[in-house]
């Protein structure tokens, strides 16, 4: 099994001067869209190869405004898979029949170094994440970085500061606010239409807990010690990393090393539609309480400075209750209560929905029916896609009190502004999580 020794920033720095000799073969403008010339086209890299980015991938290829050139992943069977996925796509646009203009990486360095790739998507196991989206902001990249954004507080702020200073356009993958039934939703409280709102039922499930797995035999062909990069050394275990080509999600995201529990990976979807609906973007709760029983999965709540108070159930999606109504909101399910009358049961009634009661509405929301795109149409606008890195980082926050307050048992006084305990309660410490050496976060 191979390790890897850690780049020096003069090195990583002198590389991007000599990688231009693997400048991709930037394909013909006839097979692309006729409107699309090849210097128009967003040359991309893709890091960290699992089921998700696999997805991701899919889509880009489709698009006529984008090359791929690059992949990257700790497991050869995977980065290969990927780097032939990309070559059979194109090869079938080319007169000849074939098209080797894709590299694959082991090391996401070497692929961030290549001054001819315009962005990344990433999609690592969530203790990556921070580190190589700084690394990217910092290499000139833009970026979509799935979420959950990162793994502590600090990691979210600083990411937010990397791509801040190098002025970059970053994409959060909470794709939630890309879908019609959560913006509508999200309008409806906005602009009052259930009244003043008492609370928010955020259904994900629970927390994460510390990794008792086993050692199993190393495998060759995986580069251990970089798919654990930052995190604390430990020996092989499948669960984590599954060998070769899978079609599941790995279930390292169950542990606190690598993820926080369905808490982050689930509430990076449902906590962020509920700091979307009560416009709570630029800020975060005020008060975090435990649940009513120790080792509980499920109980924890939180207040906002303004008194709403949002409560962590089991189950799947969001609910706000207002005093003149109530909506239930899901990926491909809504459902419109105004008073006892029910007026919506299915997703498909939010266009009529939105035409009688948000004609006059005075809150209207960011509008995106496709992550991807919307993220592509503001690298070249410049402008600040639907979830920019500050809405990823202040949704992962609230994650994370929350897991804090499952983990410790406390309440929590937090100053959203400064982003810090207050009150005398929590500890400066519990904002951050440990790097292994050489790996930091500056």
């Amino acid at each position: 099994m191979h390790t890897t020794k850690s780049l020096s920033r003069r090195s990583f720095l002198k590389s991007t001067a000599t990688v231009a000799a693997g400048a991709p073969f930037l394909l013909p403008s006839p097979i692309w869209a006729a409107e699309t010339k090849p210097n128009d086209r967003l040359t991309l890299g893709f890091i960290g190869m699992g089921t998700q980015n696999r997805g991701l991938l899919g889509g880009f290829l489709r698009r006529a405004d984008t090359q791929t050139v690059a992949v990257c992943d700790v497991d050869t069977t995977r980065r290969e898979a990927a780097k032939q996925t990309v070559e059979d796509r194109y090869a079938k646009q080319t007169d000849g029949g074939a098209y080797k203009g894709c590299t694959a990486y082991r090391d996401f360095r070497e692929l961030l170094a290549r001054k001819d790739i315009d962005a990344v998507v990433i999609a690592t196991p969530d203790h990556w994440h921070a580190l190589i989206s700084i690394a990217a902001a910092n290499a000139g990249k833009d970026i979509y970085c799935e979420k959950p954004l990162c793994q502590s507080i600090r990691e979210a702020r600083a990411m937010v500061n990397a791509v801040r200073k190098n002025k970059r356009v970053f994409q959060t993958g909470s794709m939630q606010r890309s879908s019609k039934e959560f913006r509508v939703a999200c309008e409806l409280v906005r602009n009052g239409k259930i009244g003043k709102i008492q609370r928010v039922e955020v259904s994900v499930g629970g927390p994460g807990k510390w990794c008792d797995l086993t050692t199993e035999a190393d495998e060759p062909g995986l580069d251990w010690d970089l798919w654990l990069g930052p995190a604390p050394k430990r020996g092989y275990n499948s669960v984590l990393s599954p060998r070769g080509v899978h079609q599941h999600f790995p279930n390292w995201r169950a542990y606190r090393e690598y993820g926080g529990g369905i808490v982050t990976d689930w509430g990076a979807h449902h906590f962020d539609i509920a700091q979307w609906g009560l416009g709570m973007d630029d800020s975060g709760p005020a008060d975090i309480f435990p649940a009513p029983e120790p080792n509980a999965t499920h109980g924890v709540r939180y207040t906002y400075a303004n008194g709403v108070e949002v409560i962590h159930h089991n189950g799947n999606g969001v609910s706000f209750y207002g005093s003149e109504g109530k909506i239930n909101v899901n990926r491909g399910q809504f459902a419109l209560w105004l008073g006892s009358e029910q007026k919506a049961k299915e997703a498909k009634e939010c266009d009529t929905i939105a035409a009688q009661y948000l004609a006059d509405a005075k809150v209207r929301l960011y509008k995106s029916d496709d992550h991807r795109a919307d993220w592509l149409a503001c690298i070249r606008s410049r402008q600040k896609p639907i979830c920019d890195v500050e809405v990823g980082a202040r949704t992962v926050s609230v994650c994370h009190l929350v897991n804090l307050a499952y983990y410790h048992g406390q309440q929590l006084k937090w100053d959203p502004k400064k982003e810090r305990f207050v009150g005398g309660t929590g500890k400066k410490e519990w904002l951050e999580v440990p790097h292994r050496d050489p790996w930091r976060v500056a």
